[in-house]
This record gives structure tokens, sequence and C-alpha cells, in this order.
């Protein structure tokens, strides 16, 4: 098996483009189905068992909202 190189990156969409991967995601964790999505040139395939959170962040004047899905690999 190739060996996926580490990454850490941020992509902005437009809104619209932001909220149709949203419906898509939300309507996938509803029936308990796998989630495919590209990201800048990658695909990536998330599995009905992935963990889902929201994380909260502040920093000086900025406050950040992260939706985040995690998986194990493999």
């Amino acid at each position: 098996m190739k060996r996926k190189k580490t990454r850490d990156l941020e992509k902005a969409y437009p809104k619209n483009q932001f909220i149709a991967k949203l419906r898509r995601l939300a309507d996938t964790l509803e029936t308990e189905k796998s989630f495919s999505i590209q990201i800048a040139g990658e695909r990536l395939f998330v599995p009905k068992t992935a963990i889902v959170n929201i994380e909260h962040e502040r920093e000086g004047q900025w406050e950040e909202m992260e939706f985040q899905i995690k998986w194990k690999r493999g």
C-alpha cells in the first residue's frame, strides 16, 4: 500500500459550494453511509464509522468554529 504524505491544508470555497457540500455530508451522515469528497485535487473516502465533532477556538479578536470528521486510515 502506498503511504500518504502528511497534509494540513485549508481550502476556501464559495458559500454556495460550501452549503452544497454540507448538505451532501449531512445526508450521508443521516443515512449512515460513507462519504467521498475531493479537496484540493485529492479524493477522500470517509467511512460511515468516522467520528464527528465541533471545535471552537478564540484568539484575540478572532473566533473560529470547525466541523471536524476524523477516522483512522487502513
